[in-house]
């Protein structure tokens, strides 16, 4: 599903397009009602200092966050590759025949596994997930044949194999749908409005501080792009690049 998060690009020109408004709103409009007077002044700076610390506390949580789940799902791009290259090996455990068809099957399915992190068109990817399942259904019939037929601690040990290929990649499709919940986004998006509306309200002289108060705008948007950027697996320029699964491919190409 996709949202607006999907498009770091769209969040840093939407951010910082509302934040330099909020920052107007507190110059212009806000002055004009009540100008700050310099015996609360010193009072105002503290505000404004204590509301931007939270806002950076914040969009540093939110960068963890986002970083931890990113390191989550190379973490289980990396266990994807271990389960199915361990499994290929195991398939030498089951009869010849049953073992030249797990294998064309692997690779097969490998091939759609690296797909599935390289594509970005949504069509696309359902294309891929439906032959993934289908892929999955014969995996396992391959292996519960010999496993019904004969059932020795050798084949079992193949089933079992087989069992973490099917698993991981039910983690790595966990790990893509978790993300930022809209929420968290939606309060980090309050609290830095807030701030440009009081930063924009504590300006002196906001026409001489007009490029002063691109800063901050500036800033956060660049801070909500590279969140949104990394949080989101698909969009952006960083991405989790399934640099083990294509090893594999070669690997096993070459075997």
């Amino acid at each position: 599903m996709n949202y607006a998060m999907d498009y770091p690009l769209l969040v840093f020109v939407l951010s910082f397009f509302v934040l330099w408004l909020s920052e107007r709103i507190g110059a212009f409009f806000l002055r004009r009602q009540r100008k700050l007077k310099e015996e609360i002044r010193e009072d105002f700076g503290v505000i404004l200092a204590a509301t931007l610390t939270l806002l950076g506390l914040i969009i540093g949580f939110s960068f963890s966050m986002a970083i931890s789940r990113y390191d989550q799902r190379k973490n289980y791009e990396e266990a994807e590759a271990n389960a199915i290259g361990t499994e290929y090996v195991r398939a030498e455990l089951l009869p010849a025949a049953d073992a030249a068809k797990v294998r064309a099957l692997l690779r097969n399915y490998l091939d759609q596994r690296v797909l599935f992190y390289i594509t970005r068109n949504e069509q696309k990817i359902r294309q891929i997930n439906a032959r993934t399942a289908q892929l999955q259904t014969e995996l396992w019939s391959a292996v519960l044949a010999p496993a019904a037929t004969q059932p020795t601690p050798m084949v079992a040990l193949a089933v079992s194999g087989m069992n973490d290929v099917l698993n991981s990649e039910g983690y790595t499709q966990a790990a893509w749908w978790n993300r930022i919940p809209i929420a968290a986004w939606g309060l980090m998006a309050a609290i830095a409005i807030c701030c440009s509306v009081l930063f924009g309200y504590g300006a002196r002289n906001a026409k001489a501080e007009g490029l002063l108060l691109l800063v901050l705008p500036l800033v956060v948007s660049i801070s909500f792009f590279l969140i949104a950027d990394i949080d989101s697996p698909r969009g952006g320029v960083i991405r989790v690049n399934p640099h083990n699964l294509v090893r594999l491919v070669e690997s096993l190409g070459a075997h």
